[in-house]
């Protein structure tokens, strides 16, 4: 029985993300980080609460294209209008903890995943760009390890916060690398499709 409720449906968040974001970039983000944190709620046994970590994942940026000096500080105001519950807020805030004004801590399993990988997704899926078929599907884990090693590759994404968010969850670098590279493969036909759909 879930126990975690976002107050909105998808529908909703997803016009809510639109509302503040326009750059499809953006919102093939939020897209991604949804589907991926789904596929970790599936994996790890949260089932019962994969809409939940699913609609985490795609608002975690809210506020991220209008306001970046305010990442995750700004959110809890958008969110709280739009509808969104208290401990949702705190699930979204919680993966600026350290790097922006934000006092949310990841504490709850959900948190930490989405805290570890969402630089992650992004490394991966600019990592699948230079690849002849664009895609995540034939990406090995040793061809990923590569591209993390290469500080000068996506650089934007900090292996800082990636490597510390395998340290909170208690996991191996490698074993994160492995299990977000899965998450995107097997969840990249929805992405693609559900990014054509809104952008």
């Amino acid at each position: 029985m879930s126990t975690l409720t976002a107050g909105v449906s998808r529908e909703t968040a997803l016009e809510t993300l639109k509302k503040y974001n326009s750059e499809p970039f953006h919102i093939r983000h939020g897209i991604t980080v949804s589907h991926v944190m789904g596929w970790f709620a599936d994996t790890l046994g949260y089932g019962e609460d994969k809409e939940f970590w699913s609609l985490v994942g795609l608002m975690h940026d809210v506020d991220f294209e209008k306001w970046p000096e305010e990442h995750c500080v700004k959110a809890p105001e958008l969110l709280a209008e739009a509808g969104f519950t208290d401990e949702f807020i705190h699930a979204v805030c919680s993966h600026g903890w350290g790097m922006t004004g934000t006092d949310a801590k990841p504490e709850l399993e959900m948190e930490k995943v989405l805290f570890a990988c969402d630089e992650l997704t992004g490394l991966i899926g600019a990592a699948a760009l230079m690849r002849p078929s664009k895609s995540t599907k034939d990406m090995e884990l040793k061809s990923l390890k590569k591209k993390y090693k290469d500080k000068k590759f996506a650089a934007g994404c900090s292996r800082e916060c990636i490597a510390q968010g395998a340290e909170n969850l208690g996991w191996e670098l490698d074993a994160l690398l492995d299990k977000t590279l899965q998450a995107m493969a097997q969840t990249e036909d929805a992405i693609e499709t559900e990014t054509a759909e809104n952008t």
